[in-house]
């Protein structure tokens, strides 16, 4: 390895000081990044069951202290981190450090930072922890099928701020892919891509999404009568495990870096009736022995892809319990907001639950088309088809998310039928135009109490060789349950137009910081 291996502005910084690959970050590299950049304390971070990212910061003091904390971690209060799950006479956990996950913190730039893992006493890893839960759920998957899970997450949010000048404003439900000045947000997004993409290196491109509120109406006055402008940062596909915590870790840069700049960022499913929600749409591709399977020789969907897609159909309305765990989430699951209703597939088409997106799997080289002086021919390494699952939202608990999509690759490889359910829900053109075979697919759930009763039902499917531990899913439920939001959209619907838009309003914005 050398530095040209690392020569470009946004490559890892602590890979091209240490001139090798994060994955092969060791304590040794740690302590030198420690003394020669005058660390002076260690940020450890953990994702706890309500999905977000906790902090411990851990000041240096001598380089026998950092080397134990770097070895054995430290000390935390599970019973904290995961009520009602750990008992307060048995709360102490270990949170020891992932060295690959190292990052010097933006915000603090004498501290290094890291992602951590939980340890019980016994030294196992937490099996309540998600990420633990991740981890079974993928290595159950790697070993029964040979193949492994790549997945990339969409995080859409709004930017919730002033605009002073009121110029040159977007109009509503337009603001997708514009440019400055009709979007003020750019350098923020663009400090935002810039973290992210030196800390994870997971970042595919961002832009600025359709919803635009030019004055926020809500009763909160963190946000009321502010612009609030949507973006998407989009990320690269990358092992299920990394992937998870590249997302939470993504979410967390994204809030600081809004705050610093006096800005509100929120996840929430929906701020706005009539404008576009906050999806975490799902990209999934499946590799093996290194090379993408989604696609057969002739570039259409393999056996491999129909087996997952049949797997996430099987799966899909008890995954929202995961996916979609605020009552918002289902004023978002609406028709004709391109988010989807139904259990169905389909080409290109962001109507359907599940959308295969353009895949470059029949055509290549497309710049020589446009560019005639480019004779020397692009040889492609990879494929690069996925499959996207669009029923998930900001609300989403990344790492249990993405433990029932693996595990929903699980049953699609475990079972013979699942080829011929992905082909039995296939669909084509705006199915919300189509009232006939709206009867004939399955719904979502719609509401948080409708999840939790179809997590119940099918709980069996995730619980399946011990990966999510019966605790989780009676919490994930009881959770759920608690929102008593049964028929919420009904009840919404038999208000008076004044009362019903109030109302809509308190419940999105009642979750405005809940992922």
């Amino acid at each position: 390895m050398t530095q040209e291996s690392f020569p470009f502005a946004l490559s890892n910084p602590l890979s091209k000081m240490l001139d090798k690959n994060r994955e092969d970050f060791t304590r040794t590299d740690l302590m030198k990044v420690i003394l020669e950049k005058g660390i002076e304390r260690l940020g450890f971070h953990y994702t706890a069951m309500d999905g977000k990212l906790k902090e411990l910061k851990i000041p240096i003091s001598s380089r026998a202290q950092v080397e134990m904390v770097l070895a054995e971690g430290e000390r935390v209060d599970g019973s904290s981190l995961f009520k009602k799950m750990v008992d307060e006479s048995l709360s102490d956990l270990y949170v020891v450090p992932l060295y690959r996950s190292a990052f010097i913190n933006p915000f603090e730039p004498n501290s290094l930072d890291f992602v951590c893992r939980y340890i019980t006493k016994d030294g196992e890893l937490a099996p309540f922890a998600p990420d633990t839960i991740l981890h079974k759920a993928n290595e159950l998957f790697k070993k029964s099928t040979g193949v492994e899970l790549h997945t990339m997450g969409e995080l859409e949010f709004f930017l919730i701020g002033n605009d002073p000048q009121q110029i040159f404003l977007t109009q509503k439900q337009h603001g997708y892919h514009a440019a400055s000045p009709f979007v003020k947000s750019g350098s923020i997004l663009n400090e935002m891509i810039r973290n992210i993409t030196q800390i994870t290196g997971d970042v595919k491109y961002a832009h600025s999404e359709v919803g635009y509120v030019d004055s926020v109406r809500s009763d909160l006055p963190e946000i009321r009568g502010k612009c609030a402008e949507q973006l998407e940062i989009e990320y690269l596909p990358r092992p299920v495990e990394e992937s998870a915590d590249s997302l939470v870790l993504g979410r967390w840069l994204i809030r600081n870096i809004a705050y610093k700049h006096g800005y509100v960022a929120t996840f929430a499913p929906k701020l706005e009736e009539g404008v576009a929600g906050n999806g975490m749409h799902v990209h999934m591709a499946l590799m093996k022995d290194g090379h993408n399977v989604m696609t057969d020789e002739q570039g259409d969907i393999s056996d491999y892809a129909k087996k997952l897609v049949g797997g996430l159909c099987k799966y899909a309305s008890s995954l929202t319990a995961f996916g979609n765990t605020v009552s918002s989430a289902y004023l978002r699951l609406v028709p004709n907001q391109e988010a989807p209703t139904r259990v169905c597939w389909s080409d290109l088409n962001r109507s359907a639950m599940i959308r295969v997106p353009l895949g470059w799997s029949k055509l290549a080289d497309l710049a020589r088309l446009i560019n005639p002086q480019q004779t020397e021919a692009f040889k492609r390494t990879r494929q690069r088809q996925t499959v996207e699952l669009r029923s998930p939202d900001g609300s989403a608990i990344v790492h249990l998310l993405l433990a029932g999509i693996v595990m929903a690759a699980h049953w699609g490889f475990e079972n013979e039928d699942s080829v011929e359910l992905s082909e039995q829900l296939y669909v084509t053109g705006n199915i919300f135009k189509d009232d006939e075979l709206m009867k004939k697919l399955a719904s979502l759930p719609g509401s948080c109490v409708a999840s939790s009763r179809v997590l119940q039902e099918q709980r069996a499917l995730y619980e399946k060789d011990g990966v999510f531990p019966p605790g989780v899913i009676d919490y994930v439920v009881s959770h759920l349950a608690s929102q008593n939001d049964e028929n919420m959209n009904l009840r919404l619907a038999d208000m008076p137009a004044d009362d019903r838009l109030h109302e809509t309003r308190r419940i999105m914005h009642s979750c405005l910081h809940e992922q």
